[in-house]
Parts: C-alpha cells; structure tokens; sequence
C-alpha cells in the first residue's frame, strides 16, 4: 500500500473542465423570521473553498500528485479568489483563461451545525463562444506540452467542455499518447469515446440510456455497464452507486464493490474524489479492481465531513490498508 501512495507523487495530473468557487456562510438559526415561515441565520463566519473540477485538483495534490488546472473563469473577484486558493494549494493556474463576457462559478451554502439550509448560485452556463474556444485551446496545448501522465475531463455542464473542445482535447491526448478520465455529465455523455476510464453517477447512466436501473438488481448494473462500454469504447468504466457502492467493468472483469458503512454529513464533493483517486491508480497501471475499491473508500471517507472536503492522503492510506489487505 505504501508503493501505491508513492506512485501518486510521480504522477503529473492535468484537470481540464469548470472550476467553481464553493462559499459557505456559517450560522446559528434560533427563530422563524416575522417576514416569511423560513428560519433566520445569524452568520458568524464566511469561508471560500474550491469546487468542482478545483476540487478535483485539490484531491490529487493532497495524495501528493503534481496538479496542473485548464479551465476558463470571468474577469472578476471571485476569479481572483479562486486562483489565490488555488496557487496556495501549489496547483498550477498558468492555464487558466479568463473572458470578460462569463461569470466565475460561485456556489453559496447557508450552514447551521453541519447542516445544508440554503445553496444559491452565481454562474454561466452557455458554451465557449469561438473567442474564449481558441483561448482556451490555446492554453490546452500549452499545458499537454508538458506531458501530463493522464488528463481528468470534469464535466459540470458550466460551458467549457462543448462537442468542440472535447473532441480537440480527445485528438490532442490521443496524438501524445496521454491517458484521459472523464467524469461526465449528461449534455456531452456520448462524446467521450475511446477514454481509459469513465465514470459516470447513477443518475447520469439511467439519462444518457434511457432505462430504469434497479440499484439492488447486480444484472440491471452490469447490464448497465455492459451498453456503457459498447457505446462508449473506454477502457474502464466504473459507476457509483451512493450507498450501494460502485460497479465496475473492463475486458477482463466486472464486479461490484459494496459501500462501507459511514456516518454521513454531506455527500458533495464525493464524485470529485472517486475520479481523482481513480485516474491516479490508472495512471499508474494499477490493477482496475483494485483501482474501485480504493476510489470507493475514498469517496465514503470524504462524505463524513460536512461541506466539499478533499480527500486525507493518510486517513485513506490507513482505511485502504486495514480494508484491501
């Protein structure tokens, strides 16, 4: 287990896909305001962390992994909040470009003990107009040049990844023969072909089919995942299941890999940490089971704090090696 964390501090990650800014907005609520039936919310504190494809590269650099960001923001201050955390988490930001026509993603959370009240969003979903589209392979390219070992594709429908500049990115890493992950959304699902791992949700699996998908049923799963590899061609595919776990499937297996029993606080975040732990171990060669199984663990242990966490580089070392050995 040891070796494999070792393997993570060699890898050079490259996250391509729509970065966002999570704020949380902590408070007590002790009474229903006079003015509507909803509780008021005495804030006491404000806190910024990093959010989607950002909390996948602040995943990878807490196991260790070299961690490089491609991505397009506004031209506006939470842009520049965001890049300061990114930069103090030593993720490389030379790639992210910035178009005065979009909005920095910003998720607001209004908490009260651990507990989610509100969200409200500020965002920009339309695709790349062809302005921002050439910018942003511009800055594609740059990064490929220095030769990541796998590149994480983080869909959030926000707009970054389009038919367009996922077809170049999947042209670019197939020319320089650089592994790709993608963690899908519905929109783009069909054009992530040929990829050495995708994973999608439940939920996106049973839209981008159109069938039903009994969780508890093993076949509907691995039939499932059987239509998923036959459309798609990757090399991996592996689906998380919330509480029932995660299934998986290659050329040479498929399996289901039950969850683990947690105390549950917040389950945001946790996908995040399934594909950054996941791409890690395929960059790496390790054994695709295996590779499950450990993202499994790590996406359960994120989901046992409150708010999006990363993962604890020792605190999965530790669970990995008391359950896989």
């Amino acid at each position: 287990m040891q070796q494999v964390f070792e393997k993570f501090t060699q890898t050079h990650v490259l996250i391509v896909g729509d970065v966002m800014l999570d704020t949380y907005w902590w408070g007590d609520t002790n009474r229903i305001s006079p003015e509507a039936p909803v509780p008021v919310v005495d804030i006491a504190k404000t806190e910024h962390r990093l959010g989607g494809a950002a909390n996948v590269a602040l995943n990878t650099v807490s196991l260790g992994a070299k961690t490089s960001i491609c991505s397009v923001v506004g031209n506006d201050k939470n842009a520049v909040i965001l890049k300061k955390l990114l930069q103090t988490q030593n993720i490389d930001t030379a790639f992210i470009t910035e178009s005065a026509n979009r909005k920095t993603t910003q998720k607001n959370r209004v908490m009260s003990r651990n507990h989610q009240l509100l969200r409200f969003d500020v965002e920009h979903k339309e695709d790349l107009n062809e302005g921002e589209l050439i910018a942003f392979q511009k800055a594609v390219d740059t990064a490929l040049n220095e030769k990541p070992n796998i590149i994480i594709l983080q869909d959030y429908n926000k707009g970054v990844l389009t038919e367009k500049s996922i077809a170049y990115i999947l042209d670019k890493a197939q020319q320089l023969n650089i592994l790709v992950a993608v963690d899908p959304k519905q929109k783009n699902f069909s054009a992530y072909k040929n990829v050495a791992l995708f994973k999608p949700n439940l939920k996106e699996t049973k839209e981008a089919l159109h069938i039903s998908i009994d969780k508890s049923k093993p076949e509907e799963i691995h039939y499932a995942t059987t239509l998923l590899q036959q459309q798609l061609n990757a090399e991996n595919i592996l689906i998380t299941l919330s509480e029932y776990g995660a299934a998986g499937r290659n050329k040479n297996a498929h399996f289901i890999i039950p969850a683990h029993e947690r105390n549950i606080a917040d389950v945001s975040g946790a996908g995040d940490t399934v594909i950054a732990v996941a791409a890690l171990c395929i960059s790496q060669q390790l054994n695709f089971e295996f590779t499950a199984q450990l993202a499994n663990i790590a996406g359960g242990l994120v989901c046992e704090a409150a708010g999006v966490t990363p993962i604890n580089k020792n605190k999965l070392q530790q669970q990995a090696t008391l359950l896989l050995q």
